[in-house]
């Protein structure tokens, strides 16, 4: 069974993909724009080299036609981001369920650039060079929010939600204001609580997975209403006990806790929990300890969890798992301050918000995340604005079509069946079921007869070796 079989027999993804699409209609007042949207989503599908603009129109074979029209669909703000990403939250929230929090992961990554000059362009840590030797780079940075859909057999993904430019005051300046890597993802997560409430979602906890940049005072302290937060913190944070009841009235905190690298030295208190991860069980070394109050913030308690370091699996590059330790929002129930979750559900989501920095490179190397090269002000934001959401329809739409399954495989190609749907097979077959679509079958020749008649169709196909080409 090869993926043209496969395309016939489940020709569902395209549908969900242009369901998705078409939802977005109503947002663009001319048709037109319209069009221009649902044919550069087609051609972000089938090209495949980069994924210039140029290349995009190469691809759709609009190599005579005037491409100005085009390039204002981004310079001119036609893209709606937040109103299309609205749109995309409402199809995840239906995916949701409404008796377990909405959990999402938030973290920021870097878009390299050449130019000096561009908007939003400054200099950051080398992405490609050593630790020990450092350098710097020309980067825009970028925070994003993606919808982790609930766990099935200890698999989840992460679906980008929206993302927002988070360029510093140093930065080249562009009509975004500067603003720091927090308070783009604070917007984020507020605007995500909104969109909620006002589908009826007000219930229903957020709950935002986030990296040791977010364990900041503004973080905790702008948190939105009914939103909790897991992060990491660094092992020397400096926590206390709570006031004593019985204490004085002015009193803020309590004794001094011990720095959550502290606990590592003593031997009792660690419990053991087994938690599926990617289909394997794993056990999981931890204690959980608390609540604490974190310096300079005596209103928000929060849990400690300390994780052990362990062995890693046979075959690994590294032997052990590094000890590390997270802050948990705490909630209060009956007058005490209490977990938002079970221990063990709060232990698995740990894990799956590494499923960003997945997408992330996912994002980079297969839909050419940031080869986009504009210098207009909005254009240079909306251009990565428009490939996350690219990515974020191809990914719901193979969720909903396979879940967490394996997903369509090819027969004789694979020794051992995958454990889930890879993004490379989620991309083939998409352009397995394009090439079955009438629309595109002038141009697809399954019979090597009758040369001379087939000689004006694949001269159609030029367009798309040129787009192919990584110039």
């Amino acid at each position: 069974m090869n993926d043209t079989r496969i395309a016939e027999e489940n020709p569902v993804l395209m549908t969900e993909i242009l369901s998705l699409v078409g939802k977005c209609e109503s947002i663009y007042k001319q048709k037109r724009v319209f069009n221009r949207v649902l044919a550069l989503v087609m051609a972000e599908l089938f090209a495949f080299g980069r994924h210039t603009l140029t290349q995009l129109l190469l691809t759709l074979g609009l190599t005579e036609e005037d491409w100005s029209a085009w390039y204002r669909l981004f310079s001119m703000q036609r893209y709606v981001e937040e109103a299309t990403s609205a749109v995309m939250l409402g199809e995840m929230l239906c995916e949701a369920p409404e008796e377990a929090p909405f959990v999402v992961g938030v973290d920021a990554f870097p878009v390299p650039r050449e130019s000096q000059t561009m908007p939003g362009t400054g200099w950051a840590r080398g992405l490609r060079t050593a630790k020990f030797r450092p350098g710097i780079q020309r980067v825009q940075r970028f925070v994003e929010v993606s919808w982790l859909p609930t766990m099935d057999d200890g698999y989840s993904r992460a679906i980008p939600l929206r993302t927002l430019p988070a360029f510093t005051a140093k930065s080249v300046p562009c009509e975004e204001e500067p603003r720091t890597e927090v308070k783009a993802g604070l917007e984020i997560l507020e605007w995500t609580r909104k969109q909620m409430d006002k589908k009826e979602r007000s219930e229903q906890l957020l709950m935002a997975l986030g990296d040791g940049n977010y364990d900041t005072l503004d973080f905790w302290q702008g948190l939105p209403e009914r939103t909790i937060a897991l992060a990491r913190t660094a092992r020397n944070r400096a926590l206390y006990h709570l006031p004593p009841k019985d204490g004085h009235g002015n009193r803020k905190y309590g004794e001094k806790a011990p720095a959550p690298c502290e606990w590592l030295r003593k031997r009792k208190g660690f419990c053991y929990q087994d938690i599926m991860i990617r289909g394997r069980q794993r056990t999981m070394r931890y204690r959980l300890e608390g609540p604490y109050l974190r310096d300079e913030q005596p209103d928000i308690p929060l849990f400690l969890i300390v994780i052990g370091g362990g062995r890693r699996p046979k075959g690994s590059r590294r032997k052990q798992y590094k000890p590390c330790f997270f802050l948990v929002s705490a909630v209060l129930v009956d007058g005490e301050w209490v977990l938002p979750l079970p221990i063990e559900e709060l232990l698995a989501w740990l894990w799956q918000r590494w499923e960003l920095e997945v997408a992330h490179r996912q994002m980079k190397s297969g839909l050419g995340l940031g080869e986009k090269q504009c210098w207009n002000q909005y254009a240079t934001i909306a251009t990565v604005q428009w490939s996350l959401w690219i990515y974020s329809l191809m990914m719901l739409a193979g969720y909903r079509v396979w879940r967490n399954q394996c997903g369509p495989v090819p027969l004789g190609l694979w020794r051992v069946i995958p454990r889930r749907w890879s993004f490379n097979t989620l991309l083939r077959t998409i352009r397995a079921e394009m090439w079955q679509h009438p629309v595109f079958r002038t141009t697809w020749i399954w019979s090597r007869d009758n040369w001379a008649v087939n000689e004006s169709l694949w001269d159609n196909l030029f367009n798309s070796i040129l787009a192919s080409a990584r110039v």
